[in-house]
């Protein structure tokens, strides 16, 4: 897989950091123009930056996936700068922080159904627009293990997560015989800025408590970010043609327990 993005094009949302970062720093890696998407500017052209020391392409979009508007320029704009778009990663996405379903803020819910799920729709209606006219291509959207099981504390931002799976196989189906692919990973922990950001928020008694628990992985541990960004570029790469409407656990077991 050292060049198997050659010649393509990419287009990463949520790339200012942790997965989607990772993920877009490996498609140039191996070959493909990358369109960087976030709201979070520098971060985002920090990104840029990284993927261009190391001799690739990429460029940055500031895009609210939750604005129709926004989601239809990011795709015309890729299209303008690079010639095409072979490969979209939906990534974007927020936490909400960690409380019972009856405390949930109205308001909260809605900004997480909207970027989460609203988002993962808007992108993957441009995307395939594009790719239904020019000759196929890749979707992988990003979900979670909270898109697989109950996530307790974490109603709103687990019913978002659902929903991308439901989403995705059902898009993944409609499409698999005009050329295009469309699959979901579901990540389990994952050590980025946003996971550090919502540990931080937490009471001091919580903190202990969750650093002297032992890892709830069977694996023993946490994802780094490259581990699930090598997963999105195995379903967005030809060795994954068969591949349609997947629901892929990269959780180091989480969900089997």
């Amino acid at each position: 897989m050292e060049k198997a993005f050659a010649g393509k094009v990419a287009l990463v949302t949520g790339a200012s950091g942790g997965i989607g970062r990772s993920t877009a720093e490996m498609f140039a890696q191996r070959g493909a123009k990358v369109a960087v998407v976030d709201v979070k500017d520098a971060e985002g052209a920090e990104t840029v930056e990284m993927i261009q020391r190391n001799g690739g392409e990429a460029f940055y979009l500031h895009v609210d996936v939750a604005d129709e508007a926004s989601v239809k320029e990011m795709v015309a704009k890729t299209v303008e700068a690079y010639g095409g778009l072979h490969h979209a990663v939906n990534n974007a996405g927020i936490l909400g922080q960690f409380m019972p379903l009856h405390l949930i803020d109205t308001g909260m819910f809605d900004q997480i159904i909207a970027v989460n799920l609203r988002g993962v729709f808007l992108g993957m209606k441009y995307q395939i627009m594009h790719m239904l006219a020019n000759g196929g291509g890749t979707i992988v959207n990003v979900s979670s293990a909270a898109g697989l099981h109950a996530q307790p504390n974490l109603a709103a931002y687990s019913a978002s997560k659902h929903g991308v799976l439901g989403l995705t196989r059902t898009a993944g189906v409609e499409y698999a015989s005009q050329g295009i692919r469309i699959n979901s990973v579901h990540p389990g922990g994952v050590i980025t800025p946003m996971t550090a950001a919502i540990f931080a928020t937490l009471s001091e008694q919580a903190r202990e408590a969750m650093q002297s628990a032992p890892d709830q992985h069977p694996i023993g541990h946490s994802a780094q970010p490259a581990e699930i960004a090598e997963v999105i570029c195995f379903l967005a790469s030809d060795a994954a043609s068969n591949v349609v409407a997947a629901a892929f656990s990269v959780d180091g077991g989480l969900t089997q327990v």
